[in-house]
C-alpha cells in the first residue's frame, strides 16, 4: 500500500510547494505591472525572439515563447497524470473514477452556463471558458496549510478532480479556441504522433527519440492553427507506461551486480576496477529497466514544471496594470462572469454532481472522507488562476477583456481559497477524528 501511496504524497508536496512560488510569481507581477517601472515589463514580454531560419524560422514575441512553448511542457506533464492516473490510479478504479469525473463535468458545466448567461448576447460570451478551469498547484497549496484537516484521501480525491478538469480544458482548447486551421500541417502532426504510437507499441523505451519526434509534432501543431500546447498532451498519451523487467526480476539482478561489485572491493583501492564498473553500468541499465519511461519523465518533469515553467508564466501573464480604470475593468460583465463562475458555479457543480452520482449508486466516497470534506474542496476547486489566465488569452487576446478576465480570475481564486479553507477549518474533522457525515 505504502508503495502505491509514495509517489502520490511525492507529487502532493512538489504541487504544494509550487504553489507558493507561483502566488509569488503572481504578486511580483501585479507589483511590476503597476510600478515605476511597468514599461520594462511590457517591453519584456513583448521582445521577439527568432529561432531558426528561412521557411524553418518561428519568430514570437517572448510571452508567445511561454504561452505556446514552455506551457505545450506543462501539457505535456498533464497528459503524462492524466494516462497514470487512468491506467493505475483513482481513475482506474470504476466507483473512484465515478465520483472524480461526475464532480469534475459538474465543476466544468456551471460555472460555463453562469458565465455565458452573464455575457450572453455579447462579444465577451467567447470566454465561457475560462471558469471552467482548477489550479491544482495552488488548490493542493491551501490543503497543505491545513495539515489534518486534509486527509490524504482527499488530496487524492481533489487531484483526481483537477486532472479530469485539465482532460475537458485541453478539448475545449483544441475544440472551440482553435484559430484557422492549416490541414496539412494538423495530417503532420497527427502522423507524428501515430508514428510514436507505433514506436510504443513495438516496444522502443528511450525518452530521447520521443522527445526529437515530439518536438517536430509541436512545431507542426504550432503551424496547424490548433493551439500548440495540444502537442504536449498527444505526445504525452504515446509515452510507454510498461517496465522492461518486473520488480522480482529487478531484485535479482540488482543483489547479483551488487555482489559482483562487492567482490571486486579491494582494501585502500581508490577506483572501481573494470569488472566493478560493468556492473554498475549493468545496475543502472535495471535500473532504467524496471521504472516505465511514464513515470521517469513524469518525475524528471514534475519540478521543472512547478519550480520553473508555472512561476515563469505567472509572471508573464498575471501583471494586469489597474490604471484609472480599475472600476470598469472589475464591474466588467467578463470580471463578473469569471467570478461568478469560479467562487459560485464550481462549487455548485462538483457538489451537487458528487452528491447525484453518490445518490445513484454509481460512485461512494473515498474511506475518511466526509461531504463537509467534499464541500471544502469543492470550494477549492474555484482557483481558476494558471489554465484559466491560459484560456483567457487564447478566448480576447492582448487588451482590456483579457486584463478584466484576469483581475476576475485572481480575486475568484483568493476568494475561493479562502472560502475552501475556512469550511475545512470550521466544519470538516481531523483526518484522525474518523469519517462522519
Amino acid at each position: 500500500m505504502q508503495t502505491l501511496i509514495r509517489p502520490f504524497q511525492t507529487f502532493f508536496k512538489t504541487e504544494a510547494a509550487g504553489g507558493i512560488l507561483l502566488l509569488a510569481a503572481a504578486a511580483v507581477a501585479l507589483i511590476w505591472a503597476n510600478g515605476p517601472f511597468a514599461g520594462a515589463y511590457t517591453d519584456l514580454w513583448g521582445t521577439y525572439l527568432t529561432v531558426g531560419a528561412g521557411s524553418f524560422e518561428i519568430s514570437k514575441p517572448l510571452i508567445l515563447w511561454v504561452n505556446d512553448g514552455l506551457m505545450a511542457i506543462f501539457f505535456f506533464v498533464v497528459g503524462l497524470e492524466i494516462k497514470r492516473e487512468v491506467l493505475t490510479g483513482e481513475l482506474a478504479e470504476p466507483r473512484k473514477a465515478a465520483l472524480a469525473i461526475a464532480a469534475a463535468l459538474g465543476g466544468m458545466a456551471v460555472p460555463a452556463l453562469l458565465y455565458a448567461a452573464v455575457t450572453m448576447g455579447t462579444d465577451r460570451v467567447a470566454g465561457w471558458g475560462i471558469p471552467m478551469a482548477t489550479d491544482i498547484a495552488f488548490a493542493l497549496g491551501v490543503l497543505a496549510l491545513l495539515g489534518s484537516r486534509a486527509p490524504l484521501a482527499l488530496k487524492v480525491f481533489l487531484t483526481a478532480v483537477a486532472i479530469v478538469d485539465d482532460l475537458g480544458a485541453v478539448v475545449v482548447i483544441a475544440l472551440f479556441y482553435t484559430a484557422e486551421l492549416n490541414v496539412t500541417a494538423l495530417v503532420v502532426s497527427l502522423v507524428l504522433v501515430g508514428v510514436l504510437a507505433v514506436l510504443n507499441r513495438l516496444g522502443v523505451q528511450r525518452p530521447v527519440v520521443y522527445g526529437v519526434i515530439g518536438l517536430a509534432v509541436w512545431v507542426a501543431m504550432l503551424k496547424s492553427g490548433v493551439h500548440a500546447t495540444i502537442a504536449g498532451v498527444l505526445v504525452a498519451l504515446t509515452i510507454p507506461a510498461s517496465r522492461r523487467i518486473d520488480e522480482g526480476l529487478f531484485a535479482e539482478r540488482a543483489s547479483a551486480l551488487v555482489d559482483r561489485f562487492r567482490a571486486g572491493l579491494t582494501p585502500g583501492d581508490a577506483v572501481p576496477d573494470a569488472d566493478q564498473m560493468a556492473a554498475v553500468h549493468s545496475l543502472e541499465r535495471a535500473c532504467e529497466h524496471v521504472e516505465p519511461p511514464l513515470e521517469r519523465l513524469e518525475h524528471g518533469l514534475h519540478g521543472l514544471v512547478a519550480f520553473g515553467i508555472m512561476p515563469v508564466f505567472a509572471l508573464a501573464n498575471a501583471g494586469v496594470a489597474f490604471g484609472a480604470d480599475l472600476a470598469a475593468l472589475a464591474t466588467d460583465a467578463v470580471a463578473l462572469g469569471v467570478a461568478l463562475g469560479l467562487i459560485v458555479g464550481k462549487p455548485l457543480g462538483v457538489m451537487g454532481m458528487a452528491l447525484l452520482a453518490v445518490k445513484l449508486g454509481v460512485a461512494a466516497l473515498p474511506a475518511g472522507v466526509t461531504w463537509r470534506h467534499v464541500l471544502g474542496v469543492s470550494f477549492l476547486t474555484g482557483i481558476g488562476f494558471t489554465m484559466s489566465i491560459f484560456i483567457a488569452n487564447l478566448a480576447f487576446g492582448a487588451g482590456p477583456l483579457l486584463d478584466s478576465a484576469k483581475l476576475g480570475i485572481l480575486a475568484a481564486s483568493i476568494v475561493s481559497g479562502a472560502l475552501g479553507a475556512l469550511v475545512l477549518v470550521r466544519l470538516a474533522p481531523r483526518a484522525d477524528a474518523g469519517a462522519g457525515s
